[in-house]
């Protein structure tokens, strides 16, 4: 039997087919329980070991907005600016110390990446950089436009915004996503992709 997606075509249009990164935004605000909803649907997508290193910052404030676009490429800054919303998702490089919580079946998990900051980061980039993409397809579900970014200097956001001796130090920036309501006008043709003998094999 097929999933019940797989029936539902509309579904891959909205998650991927007809969604498209903007390059500026409506001016409507995202109501803050949308954002919410936006990360408890994407917390469930699946980490190795329910690790969960990912943090994430929704900038709203026109003065966090500014400060965000002043760590970010010219050609950035006006989308960070217009955008209602845009989220830092950043992997917190403390992320074991929650796996006591998040996998108790994993005994001695903790100590194994505490011990190993190499492990410790490799998985926390890993699996953070996943959760990112998770929050992305929740947002597009709940109606949401985006415009992801790595065009941004990531020393200076962790700079402005997981300063030393903030409660959020240890967390540091992977990458940015606009999010918030497109103005589709100004939507370039849409580019092309790879096709699966380009792109793929079958092993």
């Amino acid at each position: 039997m097929s999933h019940p997606l797989a029936r539902d075509p509309a579904s891959f249009a909205t998650l991927f087919i007809q969604a498209r990164s903007q390059r500026a935004f409506r001016d409507q605000a995202i109501d803050p329980a949308v954002l919410e909803s936006v990360y408890d649907l994407a917390k469930w997508g699946p980490t190795s070991m329910n690790c969960c290193p990912a943090r994430f910052v929704f900038v709203t404030s026109d003065e966090a907005r500014d400060r965000l676009a002043e760590c970010a490429m010219e050609g950035n800054r006006e989308r960070i600016r217009s955008a209602p919303a845009t989220v830092i998702i950043a992997t917190d490089s403390n992320w074991y110390e929650q796996l006591p919580v998040l996998a108790p079946h994993m005994q001695g998990a903790r100590d194994r990446f505490a011990g190993n900051p190499e492990l410790a980061e490799t998985n926390g980039f890993r699996n953070g950089t996943l959760q990112g993409a998770y929050l992305m397809i929740a947002a597009r579900a709940h109606g949401l436009d985006l415009a992801p970014m790595s065009g941004f200097d990531a020393g200076k956001v962790n700079q402005a915004f997981f300063a030393e001796g903030t409660e959020m130090e240890s967390w540091q920036a992977n990458w940015i996503c606009c999010m918030g309501y497109g103005d589709h006008e100004k939507l370039h043709p849409r580019a092309p992709r790879m096709a699966f003998e380009e792109a793929c094999r079958v092993a």
